[in-house]
């Protein structure tokens, strides 16, 4: 299948459901939290970027712009804003437990797209973007968060070994699709 403009082939995935409701996307887990972490959701709820910024934009391509000109990283946290010293034991420098820091953009950018309510068509469009590495990543990350997990691996079969995504994300797919029983 040849590329069309900034999508990648996307035979990888499977075809929606015909009918009306083939576009639109399951939604597993809570329906307020996306299923994050509740101090990574405080931080982005509390965020001057999300509140302010991010309340600006309105729509799905507004928000793939913004991707492509903000986002450098895909961790939760900003780089050097957690404060972990002083912990010890099991909790010193693991993440997601202690304190907080600084939410980080691509963080901030997934919540928002959840609010968007992505259909499949628009999901499709993230993960087969070839702009960005990072538009591709927030995609994943959308699947990871809000699909039915034995949906997972129809979603990410075919890019695992997408070798331009960071390297850090190929990585956590992999833990994650173990941990839920799947293997890759």
């Amino acid at each position: 299948m040849a590329n069309v403009g900034n999508q990648l082939p996307t035979q990888a995935v499977s075809k929606p459901a015909p009918g009306k409701h083939g576009n639109v996307l399951p939604l597993w887990g809570n329906e307020k939290t996306m299923n994050l972490n509740p101090m990574i959701l405080t931080n982005v709820l509390s965020s001057p970027y999300f509140k302010v910024q991010l309340y600006e934009l309105k729509t799905y391509h507004e928000v793939v712009d913004e991707i492509y000109f903000k986002v450098n990283h895909v961790e939760p946290w900003e780089k050097g804003s957690r404060k972990t010293a002083g912990q010890t034991g099991m909790c010193g420098g693991v993440r997601g437990v202690g304190t907080g820091g600084i939410v980080s953009t691509a963080f901030c950018l997934l919540y928002k797209l959840f609010t968007l309510k992505l259909t499949r068509k628009q999901l499709m469009g993230l993960i087969t973007h070839t702009d960005s590495p990072y538009i591709r990543a927030l995609g994943f990350m959308y699947i990871r968060y809000t699909q039915p997990p034995a949906d997972l691996i129809e979603w990410y079969d075919g890019f695992l070994d997408d070798e331009e995504m960071p390297n850090v994300q190929q990585v956590n797919w992999i833990l994650y699709l173990s941990t839920v029983g799947l293997r890759v």
